[in-house]
């Protein structure tokens, strides 16, 4: 996370948007991804030149072209506030969209970018705040588009709805992701998910980008996202170059409507937050979507969508709302009936309703499941999360109270259960129904029609309490009425 001076610098280049007539955050960030994109192409130029200079030959695949030097960072900073302005808006923003030649997704991506810093002191202003931002560590940068994204939050327009980072990390950590990895988001936005992924790995997994081959799947072909919002795609991209991802595949899909068909069976892990609504055209969803699950929901189209994706033994972790849990239509029973009988539900982590507010309140859960196709839920862990570190209010301030890393020590614990040879009950398996985490068979869901709902199965226990006897309690009623009685005497006595 930024701190101090460089958290400061961020704050005043985003106050300068503001202030120069640029309200809309996402609009914001927009902007200040090409410019922070500009510069990385300079730096990328820089180093290949000094490649070139040590291996005495030409450069290999240069970014910039003969007669393109003009529209590097170098010298679009050193230019007036006008020449730079007309030059970003006739020159630089159209290399930028060309970028990667037809057809590739960087190219896709551009195709309806706008260039839409309005006046040349604008520009100078944020060029010269951009430029004096270290950006030599991946840490670094992408803390700072972190930082960035966040003020979607803050701001609460435009209906963004970033799923909280503590959340995405203990997600991301639950599922443990590995280099072997083909990991997907269908429905990606700003790519949060693949980020904590990419990151995971890189912490648990050194030899990952030491290894040759590994290095290449985890630039090329580990990290996979799709959205079908223009700018997201744009944002999502950035973010995961500004982490250190060289080439993730990140394109434009609806991923309801254009159907899994191409991509089925493909990935081994799938982590996500669908949406929760949305206005859907059912004649135009995917036929293979509406064999599984023939219903309009799309948080239960994009469960069915889940597995078509995952390959056999490819696991996933997804935020749903609470009707998910406990829906009785005939579409809700079904997918879960599905879950629990065809393929194996791990887990169901109870989320406090308050974690994705300011901008919205509702009660979500995040189911784990794996894809086996043949069964294998033999009992579901529950856990209900009572705090998440921040208050449950709008504010979201930190607090102490945080139930999160209990649930990743937990939920290691049983892996490590379920891997072993349980001949005596352990830590897990042997918790109370009373307790924050528990076990529930198999056998016990299908009794209660596979309802997932936390409270179905949590007890909880009432202490014992003595009442007094009601006819002591109005006589001490009495008793009271009466000295109010005389109190009251007593003052009219003195007032008279």
């Amino acid at each position: 996370m930024i701190t101090g001076e460089l958290k400061s610098k961020v704050d005043t280049l985003w106050n300068a948007f503001w202030s120069g007539g640029i309200s809309n955050p996402l609009e914001v960030i927009e902007q200040i991804t090409y410019l922070l994109f500009i510069r990385r192409l300079d730096d990328l130029q820089t180093l290949k030149e000094g490649q070139a200079r040590f291996n005495g030959g030409v450069i290999d695949e240069p970014i910039f072209k003969p007669g393109q030097a003009h529209l590097r960072w170098k010298d679009l900073k050193n230019a007036s506030a006008t020449e730079a302005h007309a030059r970003m808006s006739r020159e630089v923003f159209p290399f930028l969209q060309a970028l990667g030649g037809e057809g590739s997704t960087y190219s896709d991506h551009m195709k309806d970018a706008r260039y839409t810093i309005p006046t040349p002191a604008l520009l100078s202003k944020v060029v010269d705040l951009i430029d004096a931002i270290p950006l030599e560590k991946r840490d670094t940068n992408g803390d700072l588009y972190e930082y960035l994204l966040s003020k979607i939050a803050s701001a609460g327009t435009n209906g963004q709805f970033r799923t909280p980072r503590h959340i995405i990390d203990l997600m991301v950590a639950m599922l443990a992701p590995t280099p072997a990895d083909e990991i997907c988001d269908p429905a990606c936005g700003t790519g949060g998910f693949l980020v904590a992924a990419s990151e995971y790995i890189r912490e648990h997994h050194s030899s990952a980008l030491t290894d040759a081959r590994q290095r290449e799947h985890f630039h090329r072909s580990m990290f996979h996202g799709y959205d079908f919002d223009s700018t997201m795609l744009r944002i999502g991209s950035m973010n995961m170059l500004m982490h250190g991802i060289e080439a993730p595949d990140i394109r434009y899909r609806d991923s309801l409507s254009d159907g899994a068909s191409g991509d089925a069976e493909k990935y081994t892990m799938i982590l996500a937050n669908p949406p929760f609504a949305g206005s859907l055209d059912y004649e135009a969803m995917a036929p293979d979507l509406k064999r599984v699950v023939a219903t309009k929901k799309t948080e239960l189209l994009f469960l069915a969508l889940f597995l078509r994706l995952l390959k056999a033994g490819g696991r996933a972790a997804v935020v749903v709302p609470d009707g998910v849990l406990f829906g009785s239509s005939k579409a809700h029973k079904s997918l879960r009936r599905m879950l629990v009988e065809e393929q194996k539900l791990d887990a169901v982590v109870k989320l406090p309703s308050g974690v994705f507010k300011p901008y919205a309140g509702v009660s979500t859960a995040v189911l784990f499941f794996t894809k086996t196709a043949s069964g294998g839920t033999d009992d579901v862990w529950f856990y209900d999360v009572q705090a998440d570190g921040f208050t449950l209010d709008d504010k979201r301030h930190p607090t102490e109270a945080n139930d999160l890393p209990d649930v990743l020590s937990r939920w290691s614990t049983l892996v490590e259960e379920r891997g072993a040879s349980l001949e005596t009950t352990t830590t897990e398996h042997s918790r109370s129904r009373t307790d924050q985490s528990f076990l529930v068979p198999k056998a016990d869901i299908v009794a209660q029609d596979y309802d997932l709902s936390l409270n179905r199965y949590k007890e909880v226990v009432h202490d014992d309490i003595e009442h007094r006897d009601p006819l002591e309690i109005m006589k001490d009623i009495e008793a009271l009425d009466a000295e109010i009685t005389q109190a009251m005497d007593e003052l009219k006595a003195l007032l008279s």
